[in-house]
């Protein structure tokens, strides 16, 4: 029976190169919908495309954003006039400093940041968003662990949507305000991440015209993922880096990642060098990390236990992926605990001057314990993908970290104190 929604939705779809849903399972393919799941085998959907001819001169020529990427993404050609964040270019940073500390000779470190509400999660947002526009849908929504519920609140206040935006209760309340200011209807669930995405998965079946974009919309909103993976060879000079470590929530970045490296291969815009990629887990909700050292193609999932909130998926959606890409590469995972976390942070602050939320700190850590047990390739160049901001994760720090001294005002007191030091 077609319903109301159904009706309004536009009968063809200017969603650029994409042209099918194709299911990573079994390989049976849907006309582009609103669908994230295969009505054969259950298993999940992915954007395929029928590339045109690009050139680097096409990518170079385009807007400081994602969108110079837009013949890639599933995203209409004028994407850039709708309002949106504009997310990506973020800075690839050189870390020798860091690479020093860790012993890795060759580093990068990839800073979102930068990016409008600081976290990679306005990319995949503002993809969702494009797509969500040609879908028919009129409001932006979500379930997240905090740095989603950023992007999705202002990126829906940016193009004049409502947003409904789902979050546990335990959620740093930092990124609670930086959602909640935004105005949208923001709800606090008593529960953990995944109780909320069965939560939001139920509300999309009945909310025809809510776009949850990690649910209804997701296989559109992992495609921004890439973006992360095209900027870094863009910036490395058109090239592919040795080794690349991702921090692990869901998985989807690790696998957009690799699979941005595979697209610039196949259309020559790179040469398609072999690279490695490694994933990085907190040990307080490490599934994946626990099935690849148990050789294990199964994610059994675990109730989260972790400082490092954003990367607390007990039920990882895109796990077995990881997996595949991870082994494919000769790559790992691994993970680190909450103390070497908060460690990881600092140690990236004080050698670059860039401060992480906890994600950050797993990465960094994660890159020091694969160095140290011989996984990551110290002569290799290699690129370490700082997804957000420290600022959204101070309670991960405050007890760690304070005034040298409270002093007098006075010359003497200062030069005691830091004679302390």
């Amino acid at each position: 029976m077609t319903s109301a929604l159904d009706a309004q939705r536009p009968t063809t779809l200017d969603l650029g190169s994409a042209r099918a849903l194709s299911c990573r399972e079994c390989g049976h393919q849907i006309p582009l919908a609103a669908e994230f799941a295969c009505a054969e085998c259950f298993g999940p959907l992915e954007v395929s495309y029928e590339f045109g001819k690009i050139t680097r001169a096409d990518i170079e020529a385009g807007p400081k954003s994602i969108w110079r990427y837009r013949g890639l993404l599933p995203v209409p050609a004028d994407v850039d006039t709708h309002p949106n964040t504009e997310p990506g270019m973020t800075r690839l940073v050189k870390a020798d400093r860091l690479g020093a500390a860790l012993g890795i000779k060759n580093l990068w470190v990839k800073d979102d940041t930068g990016n409008p509400t600081h976290s990679f999660k306005d990319r995949v947002v503002a993809v969702a968003l494009a797509a969500a526009r040609q879908l028919g849908f009129s409001v932006l929504a979500c379930p997240s662990t905090g740095n989603l519920a950023n992007a999705v609140a202002a990126a829906a206040a940016r193009a004049g949507w409502d947003s409904v935006v789902l979050i546990p209760s335990s959620l740093e309340r930092a990124k609670i305000l930086t959602t909640a200011v935004y105005d949208g209807a923001l709800i606090a669930v008593d529960g953990n991440y995944d109780d909320v995405n069965r939560l939001a998965t139920e509300l999309a079946a009945e909310h025809e015209d809510w776009a949850f974009v990690n649910v209804n919309v997701r296989p559109y909103y992992a495609e921004g993922s890439k973006t992360l993976g095209y900027e870094v060879a863009e910036q490395l000079g058109w090239r592919l880096p040795g080794q690349v470590v991702i921090p692990v929530a869901s998985g989807s970045q690790l696998t957009k990642v690799d699979k941005a490296f595979r697209e610039f291969g196949e259309l020559g815009l790179v040469e398609a060098t072999p690279y490695r990629i490694f994933g990085a887990q907190a040990t307080g909700c490490s599934p994946v990390s626990t099935a690849y050292k148990a050789g294990s193609d199964v994610i059994r999932p675990v109730k989260p236990d972790t400082i490092a909130r954003s990367l607390a998926i007990g039920a990882p959606a895109d796990g077995p992926y990881v997996l595949d890409s991870v082994r494919r590469t000769n790559g790992a995972v691994e993970d680190v605990t909450d103390e070497e976390v908060v460690e990881g942070i600092r140690l990236l602050a004080r050698t670059e001057g860039i401060f992480a939320e906890t994600a950050g700190g797993v990465t960094v850590a994660t890159a020091k314990k694969l160095v140290e047990n011989g996984k990551l390739d110290p002569d290799a160049e290699t690129v370490l993908l700082i997804t957000g901001d420290g600022l959204k994760t101070l309670d991960a720090v405050e007890d760690k970290i304070g005034p040298l001294a409270t002093v007098p005002p006075s010359a003497a007191a200062v030069r005691e104190a830091l004679s302390r030091r």
